[in-house]
């Protein structure tokens, strides 16, 4: 049996992680699952301790894990100018992943993205729910299904449920939407395009959701 790490001698029920550098400084060295093995290094989310908006991905790609920030790849960069589109400044957001090591296959000299599996997701679940609690954002922003299972718990329908806000543990406020590589994806342009206005329409309503929130208190 493999020693623990730093994250496994830590009681989840505890408070003793109350800073963003502290998930950082132990989450570097994370073995709570088999996909540290592989990665290049941890991504870590980066952003605004106190912002009001969190955004979830699934895990960090083959830029992300090179460069260890999280939406610096193609995806991300497709999300910044959507992000951009829908008036929403990433600088004041959190952008994080429900996985934090990227996940491979090898074919040759490239590197191609595996969806984690639902035990990997589970054992990353720590972390995610530490920033979170830290964060504590008014919204949280769930792009595609392996960020909704890690906050909800459970799957849902993506497409169907995408633009809803759906209750989360602790209180949360989970906005359902696509992930920015799904829109990658699409051969067809004209879809393609439609998906992206789709995209940047659910982004769009974090602006009325934040206001009401601010009317609520």
């Amino acid at each position: 049996m493999r020693p623990p790490t730093g994250a496994e001698t830590l009681d989840p029920d505890q408070d003793e992680i109350i800073t963003l550098a502290e998930v950082r400084r132990l989450v570097a060295v994370c073995e709570r699952c088999d996909l540290y093995k592989h990665a290049t290094q941890v991504v870590m989310g980066e952003g605004r301790e106190d912002t009001r908006l969190v955004l979830v991905g699934e895990q960090p790609g083959d830029q992300e894990d090179r460069q260890g920030r999280p939406f610096v790849g193609p995806a991300g960069r497709l999300l910044d100018r959507c992000l951009q589109d829908a008036e929403l400044d990433r600088d004041a957001c959190y952008l994080t992943n429900a996985v934090k090591h990227f996940k491979f296959e090898r074919r040759g000299k490239r590197r191609i993205h595996e969806r984690p599996n639902a035990g990997e997701v589970q054992a990353c679940k720590w972390w995610l729910d530490r920033e979170l609690k830290i964060i504590k954002p008014e919204l949280v922003v769930a792009l595609g299904a392996t960020a909704v299972q890690a906050l909800l718990g459970r799957g849902v329908g993506v497409m169907k449920q995408r633009g809803q806000v759906l209750p989360g543990p602790d209180g949360l406020q989970i906005l359902v939407t696509v992930h920015p590589s799904y829109l990658l994806r699409i051969p067809d342009s004209d879809m393609a395009a439609r998906a992206r206005s789709a995209f940047i329409e659910d982004l769009r309503k974090v602006h009325a959701i934040l206001a009401k929130r601010v009317q609520a208190r």
